[in-house]
Formats: C-alpha cells, sequence, structure tokens
C-alpha cells in the first residue's frame, strides 16, 4: 500500500483483459486507493490514431492524472524472419506497441506539465533488450518504448515528470500463450515443452504473474520511488541479471 496515491487518478492502457499485466496493474492501483481509468482498444489497431479525443474527453470528467500506464501491446505477423515479415503487420505492431505510447503520453502529459507533478510507466519487454524468435516486429518497437522512455525521462525531469519502463521476462498472460505456442510450432515441440524450456532458464525456476510487474509499477508511481527515471528495469527472475 502506498499512501501517497490515495485520491490520485491513474489511466492504465491495455487493461480491459482480465488475465493480463494492464488489469492487474488497475487491480494494484485501485488497491492502494486510487481512482483508476481502464483503457483499451475495442477495434483494430488503425483506431489508435483517435487517442487524443478520448483523452479530451476524459479531461473533461477528471481534474488530472497523476500515473500513465502505456501497457498496450500487440504481436502481429509472427512467427516469421524480419526479411520475410508481411510490412503491414510489422508496420501495425510497432504502431500499437511504440507509436501508442507517444500518443497517448502527449495526450496525457499537459494535464501533468501544468501539475509538475506526474509517473508515466511504459511496459515494454524482455524482447527489448534480447531479440526473440522470429517475432522482430515486437521485438524492435518495444526497443524503441526503452529509448522512447531515456528520451522523455531526461525532457521532462525538470518538470515533476518521471519515466521509467518495466521490461517483463516471461509473464503468463494470453499474449505469452500465445508466443508459447508460436515458438512450439516453429520448433516442432508442444506448448509444455516450452513451457518448461523457459522456466529451467529462469535462475527462480518458475514462469512470471502479472502481479509480479503490477507491484512494482505501482511502485514506480508511488513518491516512495521518487529518485528513480529514465529506467528500463527488468521483472523476470533473472533471466536477464547482465542486461
Amino acid at each position: 500500500m502506498y499512501e501517497d496515491l490515495k485520491g490520485k487518478t491513474a489511466l492504465v492502457t491495455g487493461a480491459g483483459k482480465r488475465t493480463g499485466i494492464g488489469f492487474a496493474i488497475a487491480e494494484k492501483m485501485a488497491s492502494c486507493g486510487a481512482n483508476v481509468i481502464i483503457a483499451d482498444l475495442g477495434k483494430g489497431p488503425e483506431s489508435v490514431g483517435g487517442v487524443k479525443m478520448g483523452m479530451r474527453q476524459e479531461m473533461e470528467s477528471i481534474a488530472s492524472i497523476h500515473a500513465l500506464f502505456n501497457n498496450a501491446g500487440a504481436s502481429l505477423g509472427a512467427p516469421s524472419p524480419a526479411h520475410t515479415y508481411n510490412e503491414e503487420a510489422w508496420m501495425k505492431t510497432i504502431d500499437v506497441n511504440l507509436h501508442g505510447v507517444f500518443r497517448v503520453s502527449r495526450a496525457v502529459l499537459p494535464m501533468m506539465i501544468e501539475r509538475h507533478q506526474g509517473a508515466i510507466i511504459n511496459i515494454s519487454s524482455k524482447a527489448g533488450k534480447t531479440p526473440p524468435l522470429a517475432n522482430g516486429a515486437y521485438a524492435v518497437a518495444k526497443a524503441g518504448v526503452i529509448m522512447l522512455t531515456k528520451v522523455m525521462a531526461l525532457e521532462l525531469a525538470r518538470q515533476g515528470i518521471r519515466v521509467n519502463a518495466l521490461c517483463p521476462g516471461i509473464v503468463m498472460t494470453d499474449l505469452q500463450v500465445y508466443r508459447f505456442e508460436m515458438e512450439a510450432k516453429y520448433l516442432n515441440q508442444t506448448r509444455a515443452e516450452r513451457e518448461r524450456a523457459w522456466a529451467n532458464d529462469i535462475p527462480q525456476a518458475r514462469i512470471g504473474s502479472p502481479g509480479d510487474v503490477a507491484d512494482l509499477a505501482a511502485y514506480l508511481a508511488s513518491k516512495e520511488s521518487s529518485y528513480i527515471t529514465g529506467q528500463a528495469i527488468n521483472v523476470d527472475g533473472g533471466l536477464l541479471m547482465a542486461i
């Protein structure tokens, strides 16, 4: 429980699935007493361009947003090596994962800048630091999220706004299940074999839960992390200790 989050307002994108990281973040923030806005796409990735209008409507009903969690993500066109990747799927994957962070942040930031206070937590991925198998568009987009996080942290630090990224490793969500199945098909294995292989590679010997990510996300939104900005923090059971 972070007392300073009571009564604050948080926006969590990509939080429509109860099994996902976004929903776990929303639950954690609500348990800390925050007012939570859950956002998700009802249509295809091309609809992200309407986010500014949606944010304008939200601003009419709330005073300000203290914490923004850019969690929305998608992986389209995989599995495929980069040199044969479907171009439309590549562009849409990058649009949702990277440009979505840019668009939503730009829509929310005027409220934070006016108050000279705020926290933005971008959900990147292990894939943004080390390449996954046959999923290049997602990896490139998540690497872009890490650099965008650092750019924004540098530009906004003196305006009282902190920006950090979380890089989840193997976390059991619907998207991760899809990746297990994709990798299993690509490697001629079963999904259970892929799960065991990943768990065996993790020093803590377990696959993470959305709650593992949500706990750290809430911390980064609170004043307890007031001296942390511009970081891309792994949440992976020790999988990427050297990165």
